[in-house]
C-alpha cells in the first residue's frame, strides 16, 4: 500500500497555515483593527504561499468576521467586536439537538448567573428601568411572541449592564431565538407561564437590591428549570 507523500502538504494544510499567519499578524500588533491587508500577491510572497491558498484563507477569515472586503478599496481588518467574532455560535444553538442543547443549556447556566451577579453591581438606572420595562409587558400578555420578544430583550439588558462585551456576545449566542420558542411553546402546553414569571421577577428584585449573589442565584435558578425541561424532553 502506497504511503502518502508527506513532503506535499495539502491544499487545506496551506490555506490553514496563511489563516494562523494572518491572525499572529493581527494578535501580534502587525495588522490593527481597520487596518488595510497588502494585496493578494504581496501577502502570498510574504507569507511564502500560493495566491489561491490566500485568497481561500482571506475568504475564511471573512466569513468569521476578522476581515471584510470593501468594494473597489481592497481587505480590511473588522473592528474585533465580539459579537462580530462570535455570530456563528447562534449557528451552534439554532443546530443543535438533544443531549448536544442540553449541554449548551449548562454552559448558558454557568454564564447567565455571572452576568447577572456582574449586573446587580453594575447597572444603571437606566438599564434597570428597561429589565423592569420588559417584565412588565411579560407580565401583561399570554401572546408567546410577545413574551419571547420581551424575555430576549429582558436577558439581553441584564447581560450588556454586566459590563463584559464578550461575555454578553456568548450569551447572545447561546440564546437562539429558535430555540426560546420552542420553549415559550413548550411552557404554554405545560401552563407553566406564571412560574417563569415568577422567576424573571425574582431577578428584577436582586437587581434592584443590587444583590449579586441573590442575582446569582436567581438567574441560576431560572436556566436551570429550562435546562430540567430540556433535558425531560429529551430523555422521554
Amino acid at each position: 500500500m502506497d504511503q502518502p507523500d508527506q513532503s506535499a502538504p495539502q491544499k487545506g494544510t496551506v490555506t490553514q497555515r496563511a489563516i494562523e499567519q494572518i491572525k499572529a499578524m493581527i494578535g501580534e500588533g502587525r495588522l490593527e483593527p481597520g487596518q488595510r491587508l497588502p494585496t493578494e500577491r504581496d501577502l502570498a510572497a510574504q507569507l511564502g504561499i500560493s495566491r489561491s491558498s490566500m485568497r481561500e484563507a482571506i475568504r475564511a477569515l471573512t466569513v468569521l468576521g476578522v476581515l471584510e472586503a470593501r468594494h473597489g478599496s481592497g481587505i480590511y481588518v473588522t473592528q474585533l467586536e465580539a459579537g462580530d467574532l462570535l455570530e456563528t455560535f447562534g449557528v451552534v444553538a439554532d443546530l443543535s439537538r438533544g443531549a448536544r442543547l442540553v449541554e449548551l443549556l449548562e454552559v448558558r447556566r454557568v454564564l447567565e448567573s455571572t452576568a447577572t451577579a456582574l449586573a446587580a453591581a453594575r447597572i444603571s438606572s437606566g438599564q434597570l428601568a428597561d429589565v423592569e420595562e420588559h417584565l412588565e409587558a411579560m407580565n401583561a400578555t399570554d401572546d408567546p411572541e410577545e413574551i419571547l420578544s420581551h424575555d430576549l430583550a429582558f436577558h439581553r439588558t441584564i447581560a450588556l449592564a454586566a459590563g463584559n462585551d464578550t461575555m454578553a456576545a456568548i450569551l447572545e449566542g447561546l440564546s437562539s431565538r429558535t430555540f426560546r420558542a420552542r420553549v415559550w411553546r413548550g411552557y404554554q402546553e405545560e401552563d407553566a407561564f406564571e412560574r417563569t414569571r415568577r422567576e424573571h421577577a425574582r431577578i428584577h428584585r436582586a437587581l434592584v437590591a443590587r444583590d449579586p449573589e441573590a442575582a446569582r442565584a436567581a438567574a441560576a435558578a431560572h436556566v436551570g428549570e429550562v435546562e430540567e425541561w430540556l433535558r425531560a424532553q429529551v430523555e422521554g
